[in-house]
């Protein structure tokens, strides 16, 4: 299986926003929705522009997974780094069409190696309750439960 981890760049903004469009319904059965104007051309390229300042800033990664065929699948992202205690919070999400054929934990693996290479020596996940794929991505990935939160996520962390 061949996935491609790269970095967000402005020239992404079309495929990312066709991505997370047609994507929307799915990804609200398992997280919290993205405002409405995330899904307006001008408020996602508002938002874009605020993910490549963090990027730029280095308080935050935002990785695109894409196939074999240069087809973007997914998302991988590595946020509030925190270069003193070397930490940091990972999300992700694939696509539709993508789930269920093992394409997130193997981004996730990538993503563990990214951050080692950053040097970083522990990261956090969370996930809702009814996200059973996401849990079980994470499991695979070596990362351990850490508790449920008041709001029903189940929390996750991995040394690396």
């Amino acid at each position: 299986m061949e996935l491609l981890l790269s970095l967000l760049t402005l020239e992404d903004a079309e495929s990312l926003y066709s991505f997370e469009k047609n994507n929307k319904d799915f990804f609200e059965k398992h997280v919290p929705p993205r405002p409405d104007s995330y899904f307006e051309p001008e408020g996602f390229q508002c938002i874009l522009d605020e993910l490549l300042a963090e990027q730029e800033e280095r308080k935050s990664f935002f990785y695109l997974v894409k196939n074999y065929n240069g087809e973007l699948i997914g998302r991988m992202n590595l946020v509030d780094v925190d270069w003193y205690k070397g930490t940091g919070d990972i999300g992700y999400r694939v696509g539709e069409e993508f789930g269920r054929k093992g394409f997130a934990a193997h981004a996730l693996k990538l993503l563990c190696n990214e951050a080692a290479q950053l040097e970083l020596k522990k990261l956090t996940a969370k996930t809702t309750l009814n996200n059973i794929a996401s849990q079980k991505v994470l499991e695979t990935c070596h990362f351990k439960k850490t508790g449920i939160d008041e709001q029903n996520f189940i929390h996750y962390v991995k040394t690396l």
